[in-house]
C-alpha cells in the first residue's frame, strides 16, 4: 500500500485522482481487457514504463508512492486533503508527466484511472516485485467527494486488525486480500507522526531495540519531526520482497496497522506462510492486485476521459 510521507508542493484544493479510481475498479473486471488500447493507443504501456522507470531511477521512493497512490484511489471516493490522505500522498507530478505523454501519442484516448494503474505495477516491478498484466478500458470520474473519505472507509495507520477486515471486506476483499496487499509495505516510508505513539506507548508488541532505533529519528513531543521518514520495511526498503512479515514476526511492523497483523490474531498464519514462502506471497499479491483493479468500471461511455488528471473536464 505503498508511502506514507510527506508532501506539500501540490495545492491542497485540488481534486485528487483517488476520485477517478473508486469508479474504475472494481467486480466487473470481465468488462476491462488487457488489451483494451492494442488498436487506439498501442504503445501506452511502454510510454508509462519509461516516465515511471525514470522517476523511480531518480527516487526509489516514488514507487511506493505510486502504488500508494493505486491502493487508495482504488479504495474510495476522495479528495487529496482528506483525513487519511493529508499530506502524504505524492505522486502527482508523475502521473502529470505521463498524461502529457501519453495524450501526444494518443489524445483523448486513455483515461488517468488506466494510467494509475499501469503506473502502479510498473513501480512494484521496476523495485523487484512480481510482474502482471493490467486489465485496462476503465474511464474517469466526473465527482469528488470529501466526506467520503473522510467516513472511515480508508483504514488509518491505527486501524485495529478487525477494522483492517472489515473495510477490505467492505469492498469485495477479503482478509487474505488485505494481509498480502499489506506487503506492499515492503518498500516506501512512513513520517514520524503515524508511527510515534507506537513506538513510545505499545511496549507490548514491540521489539525493544526496533523502538529506541526509531525513537532515534522520531522524537516524542508532537509538532517536533513529525515529516521525518523511516523505512516501512526495516531489512530492504527499497526492495520489493517478503520481508515485511519477516519484520512482523520480530515485533518490527513500523505502524501499528502492520503489526496488528501478528498479534495473536487471526491472521497470524498467513503472516508466517508469506515470510517463509516468497513465491506464494507474490502470486497472491498479483491475484489481489488484479482484485483491487477490478472493483466496479467506469466503461462505455460512463464517467469521461480526463484531459487533466487532477480534475474533471
Amino acid at each position: 500500500m505503498g508511502d506514507f510521507s510527506s508532501s506539500s508542493s501540490f495545492m491542497t484544493t485540488i481534486v485528487s485522482l483517488s476520485v477517478i479510481l473508486i469508479f474504475s475498479t472494481g467486480s466487473s473486471s470481465a468488462q476491462l481487457s488487457t488489451g483494451f488500447y492494442r488498436m487506439s493507443c498501442p504503445n501506452v504501456f511502454s510510454v508509462v514504463n519509461s516516465v515511471v522507470k525514470s522517476a523511480v531511477e531518480k527516487e526509489k521512493r516514488m514507487g511506493a508512492s505510486l502504488l500508494r497512490l493505486h491502493f487508495h484511489d482504488c479504495f474510495v471516493q476522495v479528495r487529496r486533503t482528506a483525513g487519511p490522505n493529508n499530506n502524504s500522498i505524492r505522486g502527482y507530478e508523475v502521473i502529470d508527466s505521463i498524461k502529457l505523454k501519453v495524450e501526444a501519442a494518443c489524445p483523448g484516448v486513455v483515461s488517468c484511472a488506466d494510467i494509475v494503474a499501469i503506473a502502479a505495477r510498473d513501480s512494484v516491478v521496476l523495485l523487484g516485485g512480481p510482474n502482471w498484466e493490467v486489465k485496462v478500458g476503465r474511464r474517469d470520474s466526473k465527482t469528488a467527494s470529501l466526506s467520503a473519505a473522510n467516513n472511515g472507509q480508508l483504514p488509518p495507520p491505527t486501524s485495529t486488525l478487525n477494522n483492517l477486515i472489515n473495510r477490505f471486506e467492505a469492498k469485495g476483499l477479503s482478509t487474505k486480500d488485505m494481509v498480502v496487499l499489506s506487503g506492499a509495505h515492503s518498500i516506501g516510508q512512513a513520517r514520524c507522526t503515524v508511527f510515534r505513539d507506537r513506538i513510545y506507548n505499545e511496549t507490548n508488541n514491540i521489539d525493544s531495540s526496533f523502538a529506541k532505533l526509531r525513537q532515534g529519528d522520531c522524537p516524542r513531543t508532537s509538532g517536533s519531526g513529525d515529516n521525518i521518514l523511516a523505512p516501512l520495511d526495516l531489512k530492504t526498503p527499497t526492495f520489493f520482497d517478503n520481508a515485511y512479515f519477516k519484520n512482523l514476526i520480530a515485533k518490527k511492523g513500523l505502524l501499528h496497522s502492520d503489526q496488528v497483523l501478528y498479534n495473536g490474531g487471526s491472521t497470524d498464519s498467513l503472516i508466517e506462510s508469506y515470510s517463509k514462502n516468497p513465491k506464494s506471497f507474490s502470486d497472491d499479491f498479483v491475484a489481489a492486485m488484479i482484485r483491487m483493479g477490478g472493483i466496479t468500471p467506469l466503461t462505455g461511455s460512463k464517467g469521461e476521459i480526463r484531459k487533466n488528471c487532477r480534475k474533471p473536464n
